[in-house]
């Protein structure tokens, strides 16, 4: 190898971290930031675009100073994309239009979740009950655990092994 592979070989960084996610490296830029939560392809894109740097360059491959202008391009990115592509559009507390990533995403879900259960809302209700919540269909889908058939067999089996019968 040459001197010149075996130095970029030095330099790649297989992990990058980003927004306390850890960033596969041997992706292209673009496909590697879809790795951090609340940033799918198309804002990916858009970001990588607006920073100025290649979307097929490997994320390892990248120099500190581009990666810094990632993490600086993501913490600003309210103002990059366009509104219609924020995830948290007129927020509920605050009514601001957000764009909500990594950890944060999470919490949010959590509490909205949470908000919905304290007033008794009809999906809040569904949630707290693990039931389908989006107006699917439950009568056939959805199903977790023993059917009530199954148990009734295995419980008249044991009653049938003691010798018990029922009236």
């Amino acid at each position: 190898m040459s001197e010149e592979a075996e130095k970029r070989e030095e330099d790649f960084k297989h992990i990058v971290r980003i927004l306390d996610t850890d960033v596969d490296g041997k992706r292209s830029v673009a496909y590697s930031l879809c790795g951090i939560p609340g940033i799918g392809r198309r804002v990916a894109k858009t970001i990588v675009i607006s920073t100025g740097i290649d979307q097929r360059a490997k994320m390892g491959e990248l120099s500190d100073s581009e990666i810094e202008r990632l993490k600086s391009a993501i913490s600003s990115v309210e103002k990059r994309l366009p509104l219609w592509m924020l995830n948290r559009r007129k927020d509920l507390i605050s009514g601001e239009d957000k764009h909500v990533m990594g950890s944060d995403l999470m919490l949010k879900l959590r509490d909205d979740i949470n908000l919905l259960r304290k007033i008794r809302s009809y999906r809040g209700i569904r949630h707290e009950r693990g039931l389908k919540v989006r107006g699917q269909r439950t009568k056939s889908t959805g199903r977790r655990g023993m059917v009530v058939g199954v148990m009734r067999k295995k419980v008249l089996a044991a009653k049938a092994k003691t010798g018990k019968r029922e009236r």
